[in-house]
């Protein structure tokens, strides 16, 4: 059997080089394929990032645990934390082995006031979920050279017109657990209203843990028409040290509003951090609200689903826009990220553990029984393919949702009790008439 080289990352410098594979006499111990930085020896997310290092974030928890039969459509909350944290902490495994370098706690839509909203039953309370999601990223994190991000999203209350001050006490009960299980920093993530943004980074600062802060908002900016460029800089200044954009768009169009946002705050003569975490959707007829406004949303998506060329084009774009804080949502699977990882190995200097199991650009196709596969084992065949859909009469794209509702829309106002059939049916008579 050949040796080669191959490099891993190494808490004392950019990589180090081993002989691949290793001496079958001492092989990796189970689940620690990577290698481990000693405890105390992480380098923080703004010290990487300060460094010109490329953070390769997680992918998409509430759609991939929702596919696997844990996570509930409609809620989208995250009780799958507490209540299976076996699935929740192989999905963590699962982005670390694909080269991911953050374990985003899974707390999206964790505030007590979602856990609540709408008839929702809940069987484990607030503190309980953000706990759970805490340690199991933690867990998984020290097994490799990740750090732990707690993360915060957007609340029924915004939506509803609460007060400033009581939309801040949401999102100070989910920080405080954040502040005792010491995560290493904060993320406000998914908001469509940077005002509520705002709010969120203003409370997470009060940790003095380095914050970021992304929209899911297109080019056409918030849902109150603030410009990405206008939103990066109220972000900055509430004392967001990366910003950028998550969710709702395809990766070229979340990469272009972060160009966007990156002139707006070079314009603004302000500094900051940029990242991009979009969908594993293809959705160039989309509207200001998102693939949510899409017919297909959200069981009907998978014939938008980027491939991992596609991915390693989006990292490239990425990576050339400035952005150096790359990774994805909704519908990003653990092969999405080892696309991001093996397309920037170059600039990174190493592949992570779970490329020993992928042939670069289908070269592994070389050992296919089938010529005709075979003849496949090259880049620029991957590269100039333009997949099917295998599905006759599909149109190519759809006419998005426009019912054009936003924070203080009646429609808006959430409530505890469950949505009755008389407002479905109202809902019903609606949708029929928009089509």
């Amino acid at each position: 059997m050949d040796v080669f080289t191959k490099s891993f990352p190494n808490s004392e410098g950019p990589c180090i080089r081993r002989a691949w594979p290793p001496a079958a006499a001492a092989p990796p111990p189970r689940n620690k394929t990577r290698i481990m930085a000693p405890a105390g020896t992480k380098k923080g997310i703004l010290e990487r990032l300060d460094a010109g290092e490329v953070v390769i974030g997680d992918g998409g928890f509430v759609f991939a645990l929702e596919k696997r039969g844990y996570v509930k459509a409609g809620p989208w909350t995250p009780e799958a934390a507490a209540e299976h944290p076996e699935a929740v902490r192989q999905l963590h495994r699962e982005f670390l082995r694909a080269g991911s370098n953050v374990m985003q706690t899974f707390t999206f839509y964790a505030s007590d006031d979602k856990l609540e909203n709408r008839g929702h039953t809940q069987r484990f309370t607030g503190q309980q979920i953000n706990e759970a999601a805490c340690d199991l990223a933690r867990e998984v994190a020290d097994e490799g050279d990740a750090l732990v991000a707690g993360g915060v999203s957007q609340t029924p209350s915004y939506l509803s017109c609460k007060s400033e001050d009581e939309v801040k006490a949401i999102f100070k009960k989910q920080m405080d657990v954040f502040v005792q299980k010491n995560v290493d920093f904060l993320i406000a993530e998914y908001f469509e209203h940077v005002e509520e943004a705002e709010w969120a980074v203003q409370v997470l600062k009060t940790t003095g843990k380095p914050v970021a802060a992304t929209l899911c908002i297109g080019p056409k900016g918030d849902l109150n028409g603030v410009s990405p460029g206008d939103c990066a800089v109220k972000l900055v200044k509430a004392g967001a040290q990366i910003v950028g954009i998550n969710c709702h768009f395809d990766p070229e169009t979340c990469v272009k509003t972060v160009k966007m946002m990156k002139e707006g705050v070079e314009k603004a003569g302000l500094k900051a951090h940029y990242m991009t975490q979009p969908l594993a959707y293809h959705t160039p007829d989309c509207n200001r609200q998102g693939f949510i406004d899409l017919p297909e949303f959200p069981f009907g998506l998978e014939p938008r689903i980027l491939t991992r060329w596609d991915m390693q084009k989006y990292a490239r774009e990425a990576y050339n826009a400035g952005i150096r804080y790359i990774g994805g949502c909704c519908g990003f699977e653990p092969y999405h990220i080892r696309a991001v990882a093996e397309e920037l190995q170059a600039d990174r200097g190493f592949l992570p553990a779970g490329s020993e199991k992928h042939g670069l650009w289908g070269s592994g196709l070389e050992m296919h029984t089938k010529p005709w596969v075979r003849a496949r084992a090259r880049r620029d065949y991957w590269e100039k393919l333009k997949p099917a859909s295998g599905r006759p009469y599909c149109p190519s794209l759809s006419t998005p949702d426009g019912w054009g509702v936003t924070k203080g829309h009646a429609e808006l106002v959430q409530q505890k009790e469950a949505t009755s059939k008389e407002e479905l049916k109202a809902l019903f008579d609606k949708a029929s008439h928009t089509h």
